[in-house]
């Protein structure tokens, strides 16, 4: 992986975090929503309990590791070819 193909992979992930964000938003949201029925109050607030582990654990954690990856790429990198 270049330098230059981190933009496209940058922007990925914040794509992935605005909509896992906006989605728990809006889920939040309609689980206060008057007229809506227990069933579907219980599903909403089941679907928040699914998503949020990915959103709080998961994506932090896979965005920590590839960011190490590529600074342990590049310190590699730079060593490479050095010669006396």
């Amino acid at each position: 992986m270049e330098i230059g193909d981190l933009y496209s992979f940058v922007l990925t992930l914040v794509l992935v975090g605005m909509i896992l964000g906006v989605g728990l938003l809006v889920l939040g949201k309609f689980s206060v929503t008057s007229g809506i029925t227990d069933k579907a109050s219980q599903g909403i607030n089941a679907t928040i309990d699914a998503i949020l582990p990915v959103a709080t654990t998961w994506l932090p954690l896979i965005v920590t590791v590839v960011v190490l990856a590529i600074i342990l790429t590049l310190v590699i990198r730079s060593f490479v070819g050095k010669t006396r």
